[in-house]
């Protein structure tokens, strides 16, 4: 974008005005040209859906699973069992240890909170709702940046978010500690411990085997570790980084009813007709089953079965294909930032092995001004703020990109159109200090 590779921190004033004149004149034009660009949610591609054509062909007229059960009827709760077998391979928790529902495993996580909020999340526990601590409402350990429906869906319930920083292996344990031990209103952690969203990081072993030990920490003994594992397979490199085992180190610390992990296979197969696993010891998952009993009688046990048989044994192959649709997208948003941005000292990014976005950190105070320049282009990003509670970003500087969905020529136009809008608040931030 620019011939000066030195920071633009060390430019002088006029230098600076000059470059800035410049910026403006291409922003004019592409204001004038309103573009259609859109880089706002982590959709799969027309042609990654594709590659799940073949659950179609499944069934064929055979509608009975592996223990004799005719998919067509009701019950089952649990799921079948070729699904709970899926559901280990994506998910690293035993078959025996998991149910199936539907679709959304979005819906899975408001189910466990209302019941743990409402009803206790097992035999016995007192709801939340009624622990009546001194210290103030129910909350939940929130590592920012993060996932925007997680903190929605806390809102929604009434339950308050206390912020943990995010570094590259995982959440700041030592804050962690030191918020749960001192404060029994606190129930839970929010984790997405591989490719986490929007930074793409992976918590290391040693803050897996720390995240397990947690409800022996914590001043609330029914403290929760909400582990949503939606992009465990969702690698571009092969063979791919490895998560810990959050089972096996739960089993270790005694600590397994503490842990309900969740996934799906949204972006895996088709978006919204896939099947959604939550995984946990025996007492949560009848806790669960007894709930979820009152609203159905059993989640559609054609399409677990019809997954099983198209994606069992072969879920790595099948995410091959994905990475070779999407790499090429990530490779491209890291190349224009690096070439557009790189050496200026107004911004960093990550360059995630996988999941669905790069988190883009601005000069502080830019981000809400960055995404508004977007938009009078034509381009729609994520809002400012997203990836923080209640939509605040304390220093207004993140923002998450979604490489996903676009085509490669409307990606590189909307990275294009991006890096222009940060080089042009940056520098009129500079050009005001």
């Amino acid at each position: 974008m620019t011939a000066l590779s030195r920071s633009w921190l060390q430019l002088n004033n006029d230098q600076r005005t000059a470059l800035a004149a410049k910026l403006r004149q291409s922003f004019t034009q592409l204001t004038s040209n309103r573009l259609s660009l859109d880089l706002t949610r982590g959709k799969p591609a027309a042609s990654q859906l594709t590659l799940a054509n073949g659950l179609d062909h499944q069934i064929d007229g055979d509608y009975t699973s592996r223990e004799g059960t005719d998919v067509r009827n009701y019950g089952g709760l649990r799921g079948i069992i070729e699904a709970r077998e899926l559901g280990r391979e994506i998910m690293d928790v035993p078959a025996t240890n998991i149910l199936i529902a539907g679709n959304s495993s979005l819906w899975l996580m408001h189910l466990t909170l209302e019941t743990a909020l409402r009803h206790g999340l097992w035999a016995g526990a007192t709801p939340w709702q009624q622990s009546g601590q001194a210290s103030g409402s129910v909350s939940l350990i929130t590592p920012v940046p993060g996932y925007d429906r997680h903190f929605s869906l806390t809102d929604s319930h009434g339950i308050g978010m206390r912020n943990v920083g995010l570094h590259d292996d995982g959440p700041d344990m030592a804050d962690v500690r030191k918020l749960i031990a001192s404060d029994a209103s606190i129930k839970g952690i929010w984790c997405v411990p591989k490719y986490a969203n929007p930074t793409g990081c992976i918590y290391s072993d040693q803050v897996v085997r720390e995240i397990a030990e947690l409800p022996k920490v914590a001043a609330a003994k029914d403290f929760v570790v909400l582990w949503d594992n939606a992009y465990a397979v969702h690698d571009l490199v092969f063979p791919p980084p490895r998560l810990a085992s959050l089972f096996e180190a739960a089993a270790k610390a005694g600590t397994q009813r503490h842990m309900v992990q969740f996934g799906s296979t949204s972006k895996i197969t088709f978006a919204g007709a896939g099947i959604s696993f939550v995984g946990s010891d025996e007492s949560v998952l009848k806790r669960l089953e007894e709930r979820i009993s009152l609203i159905t009688v059993g989640f559609d046990k054609l399409n677990q079965l019809r997954h099983a048989r198209f994606l069992g044994g072969r879920v790595e192959a099948h995410m091959q294909q994905h990475a070779a649709i999407l790499k090429p997208k990530f490779d491209l948003v890291v190349r224009k930032l690096e070439e557009d941005l790189g050496g200026l000292g107004i911004a960093t990014w990550t360059e995630p092995k996988g999941g669905y976005f790069v988190s883009l950190d601005v000069l502080p105070g830019l981000a809400k001004k960055i995404v508004a320049l977007a938009k009078e282009t034509g381009l729609a990003l994520t809002a400012a703020g997203a990836t923080f509670p209640y939509g605040r970003d304390p220093e207004d500087r993140n923002i998450r990109i979604a490489p996903t969905f676009a085509e490669t020529d409307a990606l590189e136009a909307a990275m294009d159109v991006l890096t222009l809008c940060v080089c042009l608040a940056s520098l009129d931030k500079l050009n005001a200090a």
